[in-house]
């Protein structure tokens, strides 16, 4: 059995790649190397495989850091267990982003099968699944809220309820496929099947199209509807609502809305997994001798928070379960609080004398020695 390579050879990209770089570099050996491009050659399979397992492991925020570290064992099972990963299936998110419409470019070439929209042997299309984004505040992802989102969508048409006919009107065979939904073009050496552009691979046509649709069976409409964000959601998650999307065609199944969730930062709080991070300042004094301080929590409650004698600036505190819940779950993480020491830029004059005193205490020394830079990290 031949040894496997690098991901990063495989894609051909460097290990600092961007995941749009990895996404283009897949797109790139996915179109050249495509089976249904490169029929019965098995060489050209594998090499589709082989790049599909490297993207579906380097595209993923929790699979590649454990690759960089662990190499093929920090993955081992992650990817080619299957003969196409999901990033094959995928292909509507991996080249919706190019211009052109790169999806139906796909369809044009082999045939179908790369749109979102999913059209079976009776031409029954699942209608196309559509993606919402929606900003909400840092405070709402960790707690949880209720948001009312509007969109646009496609419904079934309710003058003609789907079948995209006037009343009265009747399907007739397709005279450019005749029938077969299916249209074969040669060139040169290459003869391509594609998807019959007049019926929509239907195999038939409505001699008295609907009025209002124009022979779609769909009609657009906005929609409201209130979204539960649970507790603990982070940036970039995905919630998927089943049949919201737009409607099928003659038939079909309707897509799903999928909702991407993006979290406004906040001014004061920072978030790492599930823990918070927060800074408060303090005196030189209260570092000195210690002191007990209230802070205020994302949540607008107050906790007390005792800051030992002789903390040093940059240290943190820890307050266990104040932190980001674990979604689904009663537990959350917790807040680490970074005490910054103030030193005052402006003294008045009994400040300047005190503090004369205390240095003359200190008896500090002129030629202070190096501090190893090791311990500055401690």
């Amino acid at each position: 059995m031949a040894e496997k390579r690098d991901y990063y050879e495989v894609l051909g990209v460097e290990k600092s790649a961007s995941l749009d770089e990895i996404k283009k570099a897949y797109r790139k050996l996915a179109i050249k190397y495509h089976p249904d491009r490169n029929p019965g050659d098995k060489a050209a399979e594998e090499k589709f495989k082989e790049a599909t397992e490297a993207y579906e492991v380097l595209s993923d925020d929790k699979k590649r850091p454990l690759y960089d570290q662990y190499g093929f064992a920090g993955v081992d099972g992650a990817a080619g267990g299957a003969q196409y990963s999901h990033a094959f299936h995928d292909f509507s998110d991996l080249f919706g982003g190019m211009g052109g419409g790169f999806g139906d470019i796909f369809e044009n070439i082999f045939g179908g099968g790369f749109s979102s929209s999913q059209r079976s042997s009776d031409g029954h299309a699942q209608g196309a699944t559509l993606r919402y984004d929606l900003e909400i505040s840092f405070k709402a992802a960790v707690f949880g809220t209720k948001a009312e989102i509007r969109f646009t969508h496609n419904e079934v048409c309710e003058t003609c309820h789907g079948t995209g006919g006037a009343v009265g009107s009747s399907r007739k065979t397709c005279p450019s496929c005749q029938g077969t939904g299916q249209i074969r073009r040669s060139s040169g050496f290459f003869a391509m099947q594609q998807t019959c552009p007049t019926c929509r691979g239907t195999g038939t046509i409505i001699d008295k199209p609907c009025s209002v649709c124009h022979g779609s069976g769909v009609q657009e409409k906005n929609k409201m509807m209130t979204l539960t964000i649970p507790a603990g959601v982070d940036n970039g998650k995905r919630i998927d609502i089943p049949h919201q999307g737009d409607a099928g065609q003659n038939g079909g199944p309707a897509g799903d809305l999928i909702v991407v969730i993006h979290v406004a930062e906040d001014r004061f709080f920072e978030r790492s997994g599930q823990d918070l991070y927060c800074a408060v300042p303090i005196t030189m004094a209260q570092a000195s001798l210690g002191a007990e301080i209230t802070i205020p929590l994302l949540d607008d409650k107050r906790v007390s928070v005792k800051v030992p004698a002789g903390t040093s600036n940059g240290k943190l505190l820890r307050i266990k379960g104040e932190g980001v819940p674990y979604t689904g779950t009663s537990r959350r993480g917790d807040l680490y609080v970074k005490i910054v020491v103030q030193v005052p830029s402006r003294l008045s004059a009994q400040q300047k004398a005190l503090l004369e005193q205390y240095l003359a205490l200190e008896n500090p020394t002129t030629s202070p020695a190096l501090i190893p830079l090791e311990s500055l990290s401690r």
